[in-house]
């Protein structure tokens, strides 16, 4: 059985739960803003480590074996898209400026190869080509390039060959065999290897968007206690049979579950549209979330018990959130030894964010944070006792 005293406090915090969820343009502010922010944000710096371009390409050799097998080769590359156009349409863009470059097989393209004949790709471009064009002239040209290295090689083994009763046919499939069984498995391969740190959309922004607006939301809600004491609501309450202490408690599990029902809603979201989360690393994340919002309330109430006024109340918050989340390593990685760094270890979101990356990016589990869910919970521990202090002066002094 729950008893009077807890029950009342309970009852403090729903109905401030309850309000927070009634006020649409609270619920607007603390959900659309931030899945807003972050979604520009992931579509600015998403996708740019791949080069995705359009080779306008004039094919007049349309029935020549090696025309067919360099588009074909074209084709297979997956960030390049071939739009094939007529010769004077590609003439009428390029004079008209709406294309920088286009790329033409001439009709005697396969015959002069097939002849031994040395065999031209043209490329026509208005000034430099542009930065697009040029990319997809030099894939271009690495692809007709591999083809030319591949019938060099067979001329040069038909030309070793040639007193043998070995068929052109025979020699052909042999070396295109080779040629297969290298590009499967190449003598010399490359290795991209990212140094710093990979600029993952989700794992660099997700974090740190949801601790900032819940930093934020919950540190605004030290407005509505300055209002309510500035009113006397505060007083009347503590007419009836509430505490000072709890009052002080409901405050508190109201401003926490505020901000748990933000985390989750924000959570959820984030699982719906990026599927980043197991079930079990869910409800870590939900952990690092608890911990964190109740951090958090603790914040709102010292905010709420110091100010006397609501622009105050207003202004310390705000102040308080962007350093916090500027610091805390929101919108760029904090460099490693620097002095920010040293900085950054002051600040809540530091903490909550490398929890939350870690759980994100699979790369821990709750016990490889156990030292940053330690830091917060002492955040916690200290915000307490001060709030209540405040709290209970405040009222005090009325």
């Amino acid at each position: 059985m729950i008893s009077g005293k807890m029950m009342r406090i309970l009852v403090v915090a729903l109905m401030e739960v309850r309000s927070y969820l009634r006020d649409k343009a609270d619920l607007a502010f603390s959900i659309l803003l931030p899945v807003a922010i972050f979604a520009l944000m992931y579509g600015a710096f998403s996708g740019q480590d791949q080069f995705n371009g359009t080779l306008h390409l004039v094919n007049e050799d349309k029935e020549g074996i090696y025309s067919t097998r360099l588009i074909t080769q074209l084709e297979s590359i997956s960030s390049l898209t071939i739009d094939y156009l007529s010769p004077s349409d590609a003439d009428a863009k390029l004079e008209k400026s709406d294309l920088l470059m286009v790329v033409s097989i001439p009709p005697d393209f396969s015959s002069k190869i097939i002849s031994g004949q040395t065999a031209e790709l043209i490329f026509k471009q208005r000034g430099n080509g542009g930065q697009e064009g040029q990319v997809v002239a030099s894939i271009v040209r690495g692809v007709a390039g591999n083809i030319d290295r591949e019938l060099v090689i067979q001329n040069e083994v038909k030309n070793n060959l040639a007193d043998t009763d070995i068929s052109r046919e025979q020699i052909q499939i042999a070396v295109a065999s080779f040629i297969e069984q290298e590009q499967i498995a190449p003598s010399v391969s490359v290795i991209d290897e990212v140094v710093g740190e990979d600029l993952n959309p989700v794992t660099s922004f997700l974090p740190g968007i949801m601790t900032m607006f819940v930093l934020f939301a919950v540190s605004l809600t030290a407005q509505a206690l300055v209002a309510e004491r500035k009113k006397g609501t505060l007083e009347r309450l503590l007419t009836t049979r509430l505490s000072v202490g709890q009052l002080f408690t409901g405050k508190f599990l109201a401003n926490t579950s505020r901000g748990m029902v933000q985390m989750i809603i924000l959570l959820a979201l984030a699982q719906i549209v990026f599927r980043i989360f197991t079930p079990l690393t869910f409800l870590q994340s939900l952990v690092i979330a608890l911990v964190f919002t109740a951090a958090v309330s603790t914040i709102g109430l010292i905010i709420g018990s110091i100010a006397r006024t609501e622009d105050q109340a207003s202004w310390i918050a705000v102040f308080f959130t962007m350093f916090m989340s500027i610091v805390g390593g929101t919108f760029f990685a904090i460099p490693q030894g620097s002095v920010l760094e040293t900085i950054s270890k002051v600040s809540l979101n530091t903490y909550a964010n490398n929890a939350f990356r870690t759980i994100i990016m699979r790369s821990g589990t709750i016990r490889d944070i156990s030292f940053e869910l330690l830091v917060i919970a002492g955040v916690i521990v200290v915000g307490m006792i001060l709030s209540r202090v405040l709290f209970q002066a405040v009222l005090k002094g009325k």
